[in-house]
């Protein structure tokens, strides 16, 4: 940008998806940097990554005649396919992780699940263990009591029958 405003468009970055999205005009910001301009320092990063100011470098080396352009395009290819290399071992080095981190948690989850399970049945067997005992326990105590007969419910007299005095009204 220069006064709050962009020249041109030469790419986007995105540092939220790993690793990190870049799209970028290769030429345009070759162009750019070979007519002096500036890049910040995020910039710069960037143009490194992909490989701009290698060639920048490169096409100025043969601009002092240290090497041909031949030359300059041969260790330039080179160069992008060490870094191509690179990039692809960082992305394979990422999904492996991510699968031993997901094999992880699920061996664990596993773990976790089967020591649940086992806590459960012991305590269902516990319990069937105690039921089965209070059952046996009836079962004895029924048989050595002594037939109880039903007490006689205590008889209650009827108020009906009793005399009530009848209230006088008062004059």
């Amino acid at each position: 940008p220069r006064d709050g405003r962009y020249i041109e468009k030469i790419g986007s970055y995105n540092p939220v998806t790993n690793p990190a999205t870049i799209e970028l005009d290769f030429d345009k910001a070759l162009g750019w940097l070979q007519n002096g301009a500036l890049p910040t320092d995020t910039c710069r990063a960037i143009l490194s990554y992909k490989g701009v100011l290698i060639k920048k470098h490169l096409l100025e080396g043969v601009k002092k005649g240290a090497f041909d352009e031949a030359e300059a395009t041969k260790r330039f290819e080179v160069w992008m396919k060490q870094n191509e290399a690179k990039i692809e071992a960082k992305k394979s080095g990422l999904e492996k992780s991510q699968d031993a981190e997901l094999d992880k948690k699920l061996t664990e989850e596993k773990r976790i699940n089967e020591a649940r399970a086992a806590k459960l049945a012991k305590r269902n067997a516990d319990l069937a263990a105690k039921a089965a005992a209070g059952d046996k326990a009836e079962a004895i105590a029924e048989e050595s009591a002594p037939a109880e007969e039903p007490a006689q419910a205590p008889v209650v007299e009827d108020k009906a029958s009793e005399p009530v005095a009848e209230d006088k009204p008062q004059e």
